[in-house]
Parts: C-alpha cells; sequence; structure tokens
C-alpha cells in the first residue's frame, strides 16, 4: 500500500499539519510578542509592526509550503523505493521546506522594514 511510503507519509502528515497550523495563525494570530507562539525570530521580534507582519506573511507561507509537501507526496505513491531512502528522502524535503519557509519570510521581513530601518 502506498500509504507505507515513507516519502508519502512524511510528506503527507507534514504537509497537512503545516497547512492547518498556517490556517490556525492566519485566524488566530498572537496579538503580542512572546515566546510561545508564533512565527518567532529574530527579526520578527524587534518590535510590535515588525512582529504583526511575520506572524500574517507566515501563516500564508506555511499554507503554500503545505500545499508544496503534499505535492512532493504524489511521486511517492507511483515509486517504490527501499525504506530507509525513502525516509532520507522525506526528511530531506521536510528540512528543505521548513529551510525555504524560514527564508522566505525573513527576507520578506527584510524587505518590508530594510528602508525604514525599524
Amino acid at each position: 500500500m502506498t500509504f507505507e511510503n515513507p516519502i508519502v507519509l512524511i510528506t503527507l502528515i507534514t504537509g497537512v499539519l503545516f497547512i492547518v497550523a498556517g490556517l490556525i495563525l492566519l485566524k488566530f494570530p498572537p496579538k503580542s510578542i512572546n515566546e510561545l507562539y508564533g512565527y518567532r525570530t529574530s527579526g520578527s521580534m524587534k518590535n510590535q509592526e515588525r512582529w504583526d507582519f511575520a506572524q500574517k506573511y507566515s501563516a500564508k507561507e506555511m499554507i503554500k509550503f503545505g500545499g508544496v509537501l503534499l505535492l512532493f507526496s504524489i511521486p511517492g505513491h507511483f515509486f517504490e523505493l527501499p525504506k530507509s531512502i525513502s525516509v532520507i528522502i522525506g526528511v530531506g524535503l521536510l528540512l528543505l521546506v521548513v529551510a525555504g519557509l524560514i527564508y522566505s519570510v525573513e527576507e520578506a521581513i527584510k524587505r518590508r522594514f530594510n528602508s525604514t530601518n525599524i
């Protein structure tokens, strides 16, 4: 069964989690800078304006990147690789997507606030 393929499981489950987390963050963004909930980096926590921008932008990006992970699950339905290779590919794809998400949001923060030096 294709749902036993680690590539499918990893990308499908994390893709859905990214989308759900993005929707929750979009619907219920943290109101103030905190250490518990939201997109928390040194760039996003410098002031309230950056924080508010980062929460909204990261939520939308998380939904997009969740969709990308879901797309990566499709080839796993058609190709059967050894489980160890499938796990490495699945985790690798997840790490790439996480890195892409962070890079995307941090670059957007820099573009938005670089001219005002906030």
